[in-house]
């Protein structure tokens, strides 16, 4: 599994390594993302070029889930 989100990792993959992820999303707009079925298709990139979205600050609010709450 990654340790961390990237452009490539497809959107279930991004779920699974955060559940928090969903939230993130859901702050993005991206509704339904948790059980669609591109989830297991669409990488975070095309979701970030779908929904005209800045990939790096998509890619760098998932990836603050990460870090540890005195870094955040």
């Amino acid at each position: 599994m990654d340790s961390q989100f990237t452009a490539a990792m497809t959107v279930d993959s991004a779920l699974a390594l955060h559940p928090s992820a969903r939230w993130v999303f859901a702050a993005y707009h991206i509704g339904g993302c948790d059980g669609c079925s591109a989830a297991t298709d669409e990488t975070l990139a095309e979701v970030a070029a779908g929904y005209r979205l800045d990939l790096e600050r998509l890619l760098s609010d998932l990836n603050a889930l990460l870090k540890p709450v005195s870094e955040r």
